[in-house]
């Protein structure tokens, strides 16, 4: 069986090093920083676990994008960790009514972060 693959969407260049540092040994990865490679990306690849910063490069934020992979039948399915430095409340909020699976807070402790990817990886798989 071969590496899950996992999308990151990510436009802080410090913070999409230290996701492909730690968690390139364990899954395929690929990176995009904007709305526009996003849609490249997701078209072209099948993957099976997004991890979606809310601010991003482009017209549409990781709210946006997570709002139509949800609406979509033909992404629905991938789950979406939301992981971000907006923790305001209502950032939160908002994160969750747009379909995230999970929001985690920036920074996030490597621990925190492999146990909530392996969690969400092992329920889609069931």
């Amino acid at each position: 069986m071969g590496k899950e693959k996992l999308l990151i969407v990510e436009d802080d260049i410090d913070t999409q090093k230290f996701l492909k540092l730690l968690l390139q040994k364990y899954y395929e990865l690929d990176i995009c920083w904007s709305d526009n490679s996003f849609y490249e990306l997701l078209t072209k690849n099948s993957y099976d676990l997004i991890i979606m910063d809310i601010s991003i490069k482009g017209r549409k934020d990781g709210l946006q994008l997570t709002h139509e992979i949800k609406n979509s039948q033909l992404y629905n399915h991938i789950p979406v960790i939301c992981l971000s430095a907006n923790v305001l409340y209502q950032d939160i909020q908002n994160a969750y009514d747009v379909g995230v699976d999970i929001f985690l807070s920036k920074p996030v402790s490597n621990e925190i972060l492999f146990r909530t990817i392996t969690d969400i990886l092992n329920k889609h798989r069931a």
